[in-house]
């Protein structure tokens, strides 16, 4: 192995275990927040899977977005799951890159408390939203006339529990207002707005969300109105968690 690659590999290596040095006190103090906010992320697809036995399948109703925005068609729908998985990704990657990088320093075990509880306060309005009023889903298997559409009381509790996994995750019907996707979008450019270093990348974070929501529409997955309170609600979330616990994420 050429000398050059073996420094670079031992300085990458002290850079990691100090980095881990420091984040572990803050893991120490910050579990509970953590784990809190990964449970409920669990609890919030018991309760997308728990809506979908209330759905009931009707004629689509008259969206603008949807007569302004020609459909994909059903071939083309995971056209907008590839960008979340991609902003998902790619969002993840930076909360770590403290660990490789030396450049403006962020706490990775601080973000992700402040990120999970953006999802966590977004979340519990969305749940109260779509329990509130369930709407026919524009999706292809919400649709009438498709078996999905409906779901049969369930069979056994273990159903329940493990949510029909992955099919139920993928094929959840009912919980509209408002879009989950477009919670966790939001929530990760306001964080990486707040928090990142490259002003290009912070409006090339804004477009995507923009597109994302095209896409979810000319996809049929939500109505307008999903992404439109979207929009509003979760920026306001993060608004009013900054302003009432501005905490410290960043060195």
């Amino acid at each position: 192995m050429p000398l050059y690659v073996r420094r670079g590999a031992s300085k990458l290596w002290r850079k990691i275990c100090g980095e881990v040095t420091v984040e572990i006190p803050l893991l120490a103090e910050s579990w509970k927040y953590l784990l809190g906010g990964v449970v409920f992320q669990y609890i919030h697809g018991l309760a997308a899977r728990g809506v979908h036995y209330l759905h009931r399948p009707g004629p689509i109703l008259q969206d603008i977005g949807f007569l302004l925005i020609p459909e994909l068609g059903r071939e083309k729908g995971s056209i907008s799951e590839a960008l979340f998985a991609s902003v998902f990704c790619s969002f993840a990657l930076w909360t770590f890159h403290p660990f490789i990088f030396q450049n403006k320093k962020i706490y990775t075990v601080l973000i992700w408390c402040r990120v999970l509880a953006y999802l966590v306060a977004s979340q519990v309005l969305r749940i109260v939203t779509f329990y509130s009023t369930q709407l026919p889903g524009p999706n292809y298997h919400c649709r009438e006339g498709s078996e999905l559409a409906t779901l049969p009381p369930p069979k056994s509790v273990l159903e329940v529990v493990f949510l029909n996994f992955p099919r139920g995750i993928l094929y959840g019907c009912g919980d509209l207002i408002f879009s989950s996707h477009m919670i966790f979008t939001l929530v990760f450019v306001n964080t990486y707005q707040k928090h990142g270093t490259k002003r290009f990348i912070k409006q090339f974070a804004w477009l995507l969300a923009v597109v994302q929501s095209l896409l979810i529409i000319a996809s049929r997955k939500h109505y307008t109105v999903d992404i439109v309170v979207a929009w509003y609600t979760v920026n306001l979330v993060v608004f009013c968690i900054d302003r009432k616990l501005p905490g410290r994420n960043a060195r």
